[in-house]
């Protein structure tokens, strides 16, 4: 991916910054847990009792300490996630709202892609809809509507987002809702496809998306599965960095949540996700 050096310097400038902002001493534990936890291979598991968040504000600082952790090896802050993007999901989990993750510049991936599977525990794929920010979007101006969001766009392009939900214990994620949070929303990267600059020329709402794995389609969605609109969830991604005096700045990618249910692959697969007017986006698992 094509980062300019006004762009790198300014992503890596606010990683320090963010390193700077030490969190309590009980958020740091918590985060190097994690870390130790990923580095293990271990299921994944709630933070044990001493250390689990008590808010979602605490959530994210452990989110932000564990981010800065892997940072050091995985490259400074490209972009966000949006999780639980659909009611559905929210309910599942266990909250009323969606939850966002980094996405950390070493694992953003231009298409065609390749990953190895054993690089993860369980590696889960998304089907979603990837904004460029081409004008930075300053905190201070929130909250963010669709219009101004749309101007601030640079490029539209789908998306594969690469997760590893650790073989999670599913049906006890509603009991820690806040844990997934903690572990960067189980983001380990995304896959780009190819830069669409006309994309105000499509209706983003009814953009219908097919995703197939080894030329078997497996599932299909439609723009306004993420939240109503892309921009939509683009926009509660920056209004969420707002609230913590946070900002999207030029060059960050934003991935808007999945148009088709999540799908665990495995070495061998062949991943495709096509959507009308903005191309395909591929990923092998080797």
């Amino acid at each position: 991916m094509r980062w300019g050096s006004g762009i790198r310097g300014s992503i890596l400038a606010r990683v320090s910054q963010e390193k700077r902002q030490q969190p309590g001493l009980r958020l740091q534990q918590a985060a190097q847990w994690l870390f130790d936890a990923h580095a293990r291979r271990e299921p994944f598991r709630p933070l044990p009792p001493e250390l689990a968040p008590r808010s979602e504000d605490e959530a994210y600082g452990i989110q932000d300490a564990f981010v800065a952790l892997r940072a050091e090896r995985r490259g400074a802050i490209a972009g966000y996630k949006i999780a639980l993007s659909t009611p559905q999901m929210q309910k599942f989990v266990g909250v009323d709202r969606p939850q966002a993750g980094v996405i950390l510049a070493q694992t953003m991936l231009r298409s065609p892609a390749r990953v190895r599977a054993s690089d993860y525990v369980r590696l889960i794929v998304e089907f979603e809809i990837a904004f460029e920010i081409g004008e930075a979007l300053p905190a201070a101006d929130a909250p963010f509507l669709r219009e101004r969001l749309a101007a601030a766009v640079s490029v539209a392009m789908p998306a594969l987002e690469l997760a590893d939900d650790r073989a999670a214990d599913y049906a006890g994620l509603p009991h820690h809702p806040l844990h997934l949070i903690c572990d960067n929303a189980w983001n380990e990267g995304a896959v780009l496809g190819t830069p669409v600059a006309a994309w105000r020329d499509l209706d983003l709402a009814r953009v219908r998306g097919v995703a197939s794995v080894n030329g078997r389609a497996i599932g299909e969605g439609r723009g306004a599965d993420a939240l109503g609109h892309p921009l939509d969830a683009l926009g509660w991604v920056a209004n969420h960095l707002a609230e913590s005096s946070r900002a999207l700045m030029r060059g960050d990618v934003v991935i808007t949540g999945s148009l088709v249910p999540t799908r665990a692959v495995q070495r061998g697969d062949d991943v495709r996700f096509e959507l009308e007017g903005l191309g395909a986006v591929e990923l092998r698992v080797d």
